[in-house]
């Protein structure tokens, strides 16, 4: 949509380059496209029975949605921020609790679901009232994990106004409901992107990895850098495209919960690489507020993520950091304006 002329170019190169390859396998590679949580969706699988699981697919997105979906009144995390407990009806409400949790506490509480009331506060959620000039410090004291109990049953909270929001984690979980759906069908080569966040199997053909990209903050409709993927998940969270102004000052949709505001950094995107979407979803709305010194700090003791940060230096030109774990997996992309 965005960038029309480039995706047409990169399609019709990838479309010959796939049935060549498709012919020298002899095995179909399936294409599978929609929409789902306000966005789009593009799975790419390899199945020797030709099978097209669009139906499915589209099922067990919606079924997410009537979930975890905060644009429906009637989903389950609605109805729990607009009372005082929840028994779980589906299955996918306490997953992205219990790995909320975990990122929770390995960030000391930078990732945080509670953050709905800030979220609302600057009309970034459902409701489109813009008020952040409003008593944001009034605020924090219902922000904190600390503030809900849960099982595998369901949740209940302490005290009224306390809210969850998964934006920051969702999306990550329902690419691995997909890619596990896939795998649960005896399908073990394929690409799974869902508004931008990407799970990979297996490779693509003759023994090569699945490649994908991640976009140039400074350059609209172009790539800074090409991935290399295989059996690992890519997500990424930006402060380049959900923002406002108001009386001469820009906010963005990236929150600190832990002071209610939305600070000013260099950083421009975080590129988080996990085994699973949900993981790197998780993290890389964490690592954005950390910044990028923590960031490596942080990545350096953990040995099952990896980090690409696309920052400015003080003179506004476009700088990154890689990871160890991925440099030999990431191209810069210098030819493309």
């Amino acid at each position: 949509m965005k960038y029309l002329k480039l995706i047409s170019a990169v399609f019709i190169i990838m479309f010959l380059f796939e049935n060549m390859i498709t012919a020298q396998h002899q095995l179909p590679m399936i294409s599978v496209n929609g929409t789902a949580q306000g966005t789009t969706y593009h799975i790419k699988y390899f199945d020797s029975k030709n099978r097209n699981f669009k139906i499915q697919i589209d099922s067990i997105l919606t079924d997410f949605d009537k979930c975890l979906s905060l644009y429906r009144p009637d989903s389950e995390i609605s109805l729990f921020n607009s009372s005082h407990a929840l028994k779980f009806q589906s299955p996918y409400f306490y997953p992205v609790l219990k790995k909320s949790k975990e990122v929770y506490e390995a960030t000391d509480g930078i990732f945080d679901p509670t953050i709905m009331p800030l979220v609302e506060a600057y009309g970034f959620g459902p409701k489109t009232n813009r008020n952040p000039d409003g008593n944001i410090d009034s605020l924090l004291r219902l922000i904190g994990f600390h503030h809900i109990q849960f099982d595998s049953v369901g949740i209940r909270k302490d005290q009224e106004g306390i809210k969850l929001d998964f934006n920051g984690i969702a999306q990550g979980y329902s690419v691995d409901l997909i890619g596990q759906f896939l795998q649960d069908h005896d399908v073990s080569r394929f690409m799974v992107e869902i508004g931008g966040e990407i799970l990979c199997k297996g490779e693509k053909a003759n023994d090569q990895p699945w490649v994908t990209g991640i976009e140039n903050p400074l350059k609209k409709g172009s790539l800074h850098s090409t991935v290399q993927l295989t059996d690992r998940a890519m997500t990424t969270a930006g402060n380049y495209r959900n923002h406002f102004e108001k009386n001469g000052q820009v906010f963005n949709h990236i929150i600190n919960p832990k002071t209610g505001s939305m600070e000013q950094t260099s950083l421009l995107s975080v590129t988080v690489f996990a085994k699973d979407a949900i993981t790197a979803d998780g993290y890389d709305t964490a690592f954005f507020i950390m910044g990028l010194d923590e960031t490596k700090r942080f990545i350096s003791k953990r040995r099952d993520m990896d980090v690409f940060v696309l920052y400015t230096d003080p003179g506004g030109n476009l700088k990154y950091y890689s990871s160890e774990g991925i440099k030999n997996f990431i191209q810069e992309q210098k030819t493309i304006k």
